[in-house]
């Protein structure tokens, strides 16, 4: 089997989330990616609990970001470790970074220098507010990056209560949009024969997933904020309650709100309910009403009824059932790898799905998260380069 990204190889000089996650995402697809780390590593290797191994110093957070690498370590002010990295620059395809726009022109490695050791090489950038315009110099970190760019402001129980999303998605999307330039720089490539610089931000890319909300306030002038958890455009589209717990459910259009008050006994066209504008504007007196007509049903009778009634409707599970369901694994969610620490250890897998591969993404066998340094003396040994000097 060959997988998509086999002859690419991509430097990744990265660190925390975003960039390791882009990096990471083309090492799924067969890229051969090397963690270039400062000798005392990546910040994310001390990140925690939860840590793990003999000696409880292996992050977990580490392990999330930096499958199917290999790890070495350079001090990029050092002659030695710029050598080293002049010459992955030269046979590379990628180079990606994060560091806070200016820091790789000081190094010596800006995109101008790169060009002229390797004219075909694609680099990614990934800063926190922008490269440029009046506060693009400012370090970015991922709930920052939420307030800033508006996401906290439509996500929590109501205006009042601004939250997080429970994962670093500024970070992650960051990572996705990079890994998605790149792909589209490398097939430029194909018909150039040049590289190109590609930039994201986190600010950029949560700004990028403001979706519905964005037209509101560009289009109609409102500006949303949040309201729990029910859709801001359909409803019923939310979390309700049965008599055991909560369940979600997706009523959206008029001919499913037919169907769900058949089966629960409301009256379709009760004044204010008939239409989804009319809901939406009602959409506190139609979750009482709703609530009330679950709450003589379990939550499990609830979601066997809207199944048998094809009506989009689900759990909200923990992390612990996820990991254990059926459907996850029929799915090849889950690696499983040797590290050479942990021994046979699983980790969550890529999104991305060839059905000729027994994982998801494109390898046959998923490579375990590096040690750092790991691979210093056989990267340097294929580079042609002498090993570490002391």
């Amino acid at each position: 089997m060959t997988s998509p990204l086999e002859d690419i190889l991509v430097i990744d000089l990265s660190r925390a989330l975003a960039g390791p996650h882009a990096a990471m995402m083309l090492g799924d697809q067969g890229a051969r990616v090397i963690k270039v780390e400062a000798p005392q590593g990546d910040e994310t290797r001390s990140w925690g609990p939860p840590f793990v191994g003999p000696d409880e110093d292996i992050s977990t957070y580490y392990l999330a970001a930096n499958r199917n690498k290999e790890s070495i370590t350079l001090d990029l002010k050092s002659d030695d470790g710029r050598a080293v990295l002049t010459e992955l620059a030269r046979r590379g395809d990628v180079l990606i970074e994060n560091f806070r726009p200016g820091v790789m022109d000081r190094l010596g490695f800006g995109w101008e220098d790169l060009k002229k050791i390797n004219p075909r090489l694609v680099m990614l950038s990934i800063s926190g507010f922008g490269h440029d315009g009046p506060e693009g110099g400012r370090p970015g970190y991922d709930q920052i990056a939420q307030g800033e760019a508006g996401l906290m402001s439509l996500t929590g129980s109501g205006p009042d209560d601004p939250q997080r999303v429970g994962v670093p998605i500024a970070d992650l999307l960051s990572g996705m949009n990079g890994a998605f330039g790149v792909l589209a720089a490398l097939h430029e490539r194909e018909r150039t024969g040049v590289g190109r610089y590609v930039r994201t931000s986190l600010l950029a890319s949560v700004v990028g997933v403001h979706a519905l909300q964005g037209t509101a306030y560009t289009v109609a002038g409102k500006v949303g904020r949040a309201q729990g958890n029910h859709h801001p455009a359909i409803a019923p589209y939310g979390l309700f309650k049965a008599s055991d717990g909560a369940v979600q459910i997706s009523v959206a259009n008029d001919k499913l709100w037919q169907t769900f008050t058949a089966e629960f006994g409301l009256d379709p066209n009760a004044e204010g309910f008939a239409t989804n504008p009319e809901r939406v504007t009602n959409r506190d007196a139609l979750i009482e009403v709703i609530n009330a007509a679950f709450a003589d049903y379990t939550g499990a009778e609830v979601l066997e009824k809207l199944s048998a009634a094809g009506i989009p409707a689900g759990r909200v599970r923990t992390l612990d059932e996820i990991y254990t369901w059926d459907q996850v694994a029929s799915q090849h969610l889950l690696y499983e790898v040797d590290h050479p620490v942990l021994g046979p250890t699983t980790l969550p897998g890529s999104a991305l799905r060839y059905d000729d591969f027994p994982y998801s993404g494109g390898r046959e066998q998923p490579l375990p998260p590096p040690l750092l340094g790991e691979h210093n003396e056989s990267v340097r040994a294929w580079l042609g380069l002498p090993g570490e000097r002391s």
